[in-house]
């Protein structure tokens, strides 16, 4: 299953990773990607849609952590 993230900067000012038609979107705000994503999901600062079970595993395995670390550190 595919996930899509997103680090939103500001209003209509997001860097996506991920395909379009992805079953899970995760969303998490620039400000609180300094927080571990496991910590952000459980404080209700990184946002899911679709099915929760691919989310969990990507927290798991680490791949959701590098993600939004590579789009929160755009140019």
């Amino acid at each position: 299953m595919s996930i899509q993230y997103r680090v939103v900067f500001g209003k209509n000012d997001e860097a996506v990773e991920g395909a379009d038609d992805a079953a899970v979107i995760v969303t998490v705000a620039a400000a609180d990607t300094g927080l571990a994503p496991t910590v952000a999901y459980m404080q209700g600062r990184l946002k899911n849609t679709g099915p929760t079970g691919p989310l969990l595993q990507a927290l798991r395995d680490g791949s959701a952590a590098a993600a939004i670390s590579r789009l929160a550190s755009r140019p």
